[in-house]
């Protein structure tokens, strides 16, 4: 049975939908395999099976090192922006002031034009009969006392001319106030050092393998995780909600908690991972980039 003619006329100005699609134009999905998402028990800055593990409130798990690490290198960062945006303060302050003698020293400059650049100053009465006499320097002598400052000249020569490379004016680089607070290096949020608490995987012996200490049940990443933040000890969701939250009592340690001390915690994460429910990569494909797979058109029922 022939095709239909829609799909097969390539005689058009435009490509038509279904040239685009066969050519692999628009956006392309693709699910995330196991490979693409970070197991739970990896560092989310180092990507490596974490070392005395710390969490955030949010749920993000962290080697101490590297958690420690990161916030020092955010505090110091910060020191340093602390310490340009006072200085570019000073610099301003600096220049406010500087304008306003500059102001000042022009306004005086102006008065002392104003009362002594028009005003006739004379010689004595032999200076005015030699004068006379020999038509001399006697009369009008204003223009010689006036005290000489050329603004004109002195613009000229601070003058930023563009279409010299050496004298091209740039554009002053503005320093923003910082802010002085810490954030987590995987959510964004504000994170102070004392808000972090470490965290205790219950393993089995001779394993490398982690258990649920109520269900006995091996911790992977299909399951989602409840840590208590009093005590550290983390259980599978089922049992932190059933047992846990209801009993106020922590199941490993028998130590007392409440429902709002149990954090959910963060599977995968990090820029080349999938997160959570987000397990599906896309990517915009532009006219002509595609792989050419589509054109092999699959074979129609007669």
């Amino acid at each position: 049975m022939p095709q239909r003619h829609s799909k097969n006329n390539n005689d058009l100005a435009f490509f038509t939908y279904d040239e685009k699609r066969k050519l692999g134009y628009g956006t392309q999905r693709e699910r995330l395999g196991k490979d693409s998402i970070k197991p739970f028990d990896v560092c989310s800055l180092c990507l490596k099976p974490f070392v005395s593990p710390l969490c955030c409130p949010k749920g993000h798990l962290f080697c101490k090192e590297c958690i420690l690490e990161c916030l020092l290198s955010q505090k110091k960062d910060i020191n340093r922006r602390l310490a340009a945006y006072a200085a570019q303060q000073k610099q301003e302050r600096e220049e406010e002031e500087e304008k306003l003698m500059e102001q000042k020293a022009r306004r005086l400059d102006a008065f002392d034009r104003q009362n002594h650049g028009a005003v006739p100053h004379y010689d004595g009465g032999g200076a005015a009969a030699e004068g006379k006499s020999g038509g001399g320097g006697g009369g009008f002598q204003g223009a010689n006392s006036v005290k000489v400052t050329s603004y004109e000249e002195e613009a000229l020569r601070n003058m930023k001319a563009f279409w010299l490379p050496s004298a091209t004016p740039e554009a002053a680089a503005k320093v923003e106030a910082p802010c002085t607070a810490t954030v987590c290096p995987e959510g964004k949020e504000k994170l102070k050092l004392k808000s972090l608490f470490p965290i205790r995987l219950t393993g089995l012996e001779g394993g490398t393998e982690y258990i649920c200490p109520s269900c006995k049940v091996t911790l992977t990443n299909t399951h989602a995780l409840v840590a208590v933040s009093t005590c550290g000890d983390v259980f599978c969701k089922k049992c932190a909600e059933e047992f846990v939250a209801a009993d106020g009592l922590c199941l490993a340690c028998n130590r007392a908690c409440k429902a709002r001390h149990l954090v959910p915690l963060q599977k995968g994460g990090t820029g080349f991972s999938g997160h959570d429910d987000r397990l599906e990569a896309t990517d915009f494909k532009h006219l002509g980039s595609g792989s050419g797979l589509g054109l092999v058109r699959p074979a129609t029922k007669t």
